[in-house]
């Protein structure tokens, strides 16, 4: 079959770096080299499930597709056609039951089988969502154990270790999403769970929100908190007692009280997100025979248990004539973009039968119902080249045809599909086009073809976060629905043999301007050079986030993954209006991201304008209190003292060794040092040194965690019965210099601690350290200055600076670019 050519946006660029090291490292088998062999190897796979008569021309019409931009999911360009089994599918929902072990009465997995069965899918390559709301709650009764529960959150901290642990295939850690419902007794804990620095790393969390819950607290009345399991007697004499439909109610609240707690920990920790668990199932064309509880990782697809991602993003970009309205006016082609609609519908389909599935059950669910999520990437990039403005109605408008012609594609050529491979087995015509699913919502010609020859796929249509593939793909396009997030950034990345290599990676739409309009604009220069159409994520309001969700939502059958970003001065009270806008307006979730001192500042990403002369604004973000995760591999900086001090049994000796961590710097400009771990070698005297040992790791795990300062104070406060300890001298005002005294060997170590690290703080700033000073001459893995744009996050595994965050449903480093597990 003859390619379509590729269409004019794409061909006056040069692939640039970051496409090729994202290929090479992410998507590239053995002895692939060329985009040609990877689409080559993915339509083959995808074709042979078809009847051996039909194999070469679909591999060809698959082949084309491809090159058309018509993509799958990272799981699907990584593992389709390799002899490794690991699933082709992004992410699936894990039920768990309240049980320990086995299946608890309505037959949902105990809680340790659902988490064997959760870590064989993140060990193939799947991230996993939970909802958690069927654990009984703390205090409720056991019967068989004759005990009381210790809740859901104690169980979550078991999943999010066994995540850490469980490597996925193609060294990919697991992403999960822990749900809870807004009516669980044990609600409160879970919102501000995240609030302990370091609990739950591996888990994106959302609570399930009602329709019920909402109208509560715009009446300002109380909610109820309830499970159906019996509350123990300390409970029971707080006041539980048992509602007419069986449920116990364990204590009420008001609701906006509870309303308030999730909104201050969304604002302050940009977690728990929001899903509106009734939208979800009245939107649910299978709302007559399942019903949905939870998501994946990044929300966009509410699933049954046991369902999946089965996700094809399409390249918008691939699709605009003319852009920027050179050689002609811009447009869409929107017939070129139905027909790679179409035939991504088979591809997607034909993934379900070709993948390797962790769980029978998953492969059952899929084989019953056949879900696909056909979506697209590079919106905010295709609303620039049309000369569109994201955060306008135009742009809005654009944005819902494309959705609108999408949808339309993917449901004629399902209904196609089913004529000859037939139609989904749960399909039952009458609950399908039901009133209000959103399948009573197609025009007229496809509901009827539907009640005609049904329909292959329950449900066709998923916006997805698309990380590392729009890098790899699409020229690093803006990721999925969101805007452009910068127009360049420095990169850092770390080569296999130690050394770093930097350069820039720009965004697909800033590349083609400079190639086909002005040459002369620079990522570091583009005051008064761009166009107003082009306008990034950070230049917009809340409010016109949503309103593209908003514009979108409607044509699309699961969900939307879309973060909202926000100012850090943003009012309170406008961030929780935003919530109850996404409510009303009909979305099915909302997450947000306001950079703040908790989480890190946005600091610029590129100049929009110049700087006028004032003094530079203190950043929020402090470098010595965000949380390390743990000690970086490999040698670090690092101090050895002698500590000389003197008790009632005469003069001690003990030795300290402190290494030290560079991180970035507040204001953006290199590196500063950052205590992390604290060792004294044991057996240096005849008693034993157990304290000290548990001492000095007490000490580096406050150190990791950013409360450094406050456990050295403590140590400070401790006393002994054997007198006092002396060491080091104060200054009097009359400039003598007397013993100094303590009140225990303890507070004698925290001061020689905070001594030492203030020495090596002074002496780096007037560069006084020498070489053989150190225990370690090996440099740090964050040894360059930070980039523009920094925020303060978990420590990036590519140039080691504590900045990665989680943007789009991706984890992605603001120093040096890297995008790692998506959900």
């Amino acid at each position: 079959m003859k390619r379509d050519p590729l269409p004019q946006a794409q061909r006056p660029l040069a692939a640039q770096s970051i496409s090729a090291d994202v290929l090479a490292e992410k998507y590239f088998k053995p002895g692939e080299h060329s985009l040609e062999q990877l689409y080559g190897r993915v339509a083959r796979a995808l074709a042979s499930v078809e009847k051996p008569e039909l194999r070469a021309e679909w591999e060809s019409r698959f082949l084309s597709n491809l090159h058309a931009g018509a993509i799958g999911a990272g799981r699907i360009m990584s593992a389709a056609g390799t002899d490794i089994q690991a699933t082709l599918i992004n992410c699936f929902v894990q039920p768990v039951g309240d049980a320990i072990q086995g299946r608890d009465a309505d037959g949902y997995p105990g809680i340790y089988e659902a988490l064997r069965e959760a870590a064989e899918t993140m060990r193939r390559g799947g991230g996993v969502g939970y909802d958690f709301s069927r654990i009984r709650p703390k205090g409720a009764f056991v019967k068989g154990t004759h005990s009381y529960a210790s809740g859901p959150c104690s169980y979550m901290n078991v999943f999010d270790q066994s995540c850490s642990t469980v490597e996925s295939a193609g060294s990919r850690r697991g992403a999960q999403m822990g749900v809870l419902r807004i009516d669980h007794p044990d609600v409160l804990e879970f919102i501000t769970a995240k609030r302990t620095p370091g609990r739950w790393n591996n888990f994106n969390v959302s609570v399930g929100v009602s329709d019920a819950f909402m109208k509560a607290v715009a009446d300002g009345t109380a909610w109820e908190l309830v499970h159906r399991a019996e509350p123990g007697p300390k409970v029971k004499d707080q006041g539980a007692h048992q509602r007419a439909d069986g449920q116990w109610v364990y204590r009420s609240v008001p609701a906006r009280e509870l309303w308030d707690t999730i909104m201050t920990s969304a604002y302050d920790f940009a977690e728990p997100g929001i899903l509106f668990l009734d939208q979800i199932g009245r939107d649910n064309n299978l709302n007559y025979t399942e019903k949905i509880e939870a998501t994946n990782p990044c929300g966009e697809q509410p699933l049954p248990p046991y369902g999946c991602c089965d996700l094809g993003p399409i390249i918008l970009t691939h699709f605009v004539r003319h852009p920027f309205g050179v050689g002609g006016e811009a447009r869409f082609d929107f017939d070129a973009f139905e027909q790679v609609v179409a035939t991504q519908v088979r591809a997607l389909d034909n993934v379900l039968d070709v993948t390797y599935w962790p769980l029978q059950q998953q492969r059952d669910e899929a084989a019953a119902k056949r879900r696909i999520g056909v979506g697209f990437t590079g919106l905010g990039n295709t609303l620039t080249l049309l000369k569109l403005r994201y955060d306008r109605e135009d742009g809005r408008q654009m944005a819902a045809e494309i959705g609108r012609r999408m949808r339309d594609a993917a449901y004629r050529a399902s209904v196609e599909l089913a004529r000859e491979k037939g139609a989904f087995p749960k399909f039952k015509a009458d609950g399908y086009l039901a009133q209000g699913t959103f399948a009573s919502r197609l025009p007229d010609d496809i509901q009827a073809a539907i009640r005609q020859h049904g329909i292959r796929n329950s449900h066709l249509l998923s916006i997805a976060p698309t990380g590392t593939v729009s890098l790899a793909f699409a020229d690093n396009a803006s990721n999925g629905i969101e805007p452009a997030f910068s127009w360049g950034y420095k990169r850092n990345k770390r080569e296999g043999d130690g050394s770093t290599s930097s350069y820039m990676v720009e965004d697909h739409a800033f590349r083609l301007y400079r190639e086909l309009v002005d040459a002369s604009v620079t990522t570091d220069d583009v005051a008064g050079k761009l166009p107003a159409y082009f306008v990034n994520a950070l230049q917009m309001s809340a409010q016109e986030h949503v309103a593209m969700m908003q514009a979108v939502q409607p044509y699309v059958d699961t969900s939307i993954s879309k973060t909202v970003n926000i100012p850090e001065d943003y009012p309170f009270e406008d961030f929780k209006d935003l919530y109850r806008q996404a409510w009303q307006a009909g979305l099915k979730g909302l997450a947000t991201y306001r950079p703040n001192s908790i989480l890190g500042a946005v600091l610029e990403t590129t100049s929009t304008k110049k700087p006028e002369p004032q003094a530079a604004p203190v950043p929020a973000y402090d470098p010595m209190r965000t949380v390390i995760e743990k000690r970086p591999a490999g040698g670090l900086p690092a101090v050895a003292e002698k500590i000389e001090y003197w008790t009632s049994e005469g003069q001690q000796r003990l030795y300290l060794i402190v290494t030290f961590l560079p991180v970035p710097a507040a204001d953006g400009k290199g590196t500063i040092e950052r205590a992390i771990e604290f060792f004294m070698p044991v057996g240096q005297s005849s008693e034993s040194q157990q304290w000290i040992t548990a001492t000095m790791r007490m000490l580096s795990l406050a150190a990791r965690g950013g409360f450094l300062d406050r456990a050295l104070s403590d140590m400070r406060k401790v006393t002994w019965d054997r007198g006092p300890v002396r060491l080091g001298t104060y200054e009097k005002a009359d400039g003598t210099h007397v013993p100094r005294w303590h009140d225990s060997e303890v507070a004698a170590i925290g001061y020689a601690v905070e001594n030492l690290i203030a020495r090596r703080a002074e002496a780096a700033q007037a560069s006084l350290f020498e070489p053989d000073e150190m225990l370690s001459a090996e440099p740090a893995a964050d040894s360059s200055p930070a980039a523009p744009g920094v925020m303060a996050g978990k420590k990036c595994p590519e140039c080691g600076a504590h900045a990665m965050i989680r943007k789009d449903g991706c984890d992605y480093c603001t120093h040096c670019g890297f995008v790692g597990s998506c959900g």
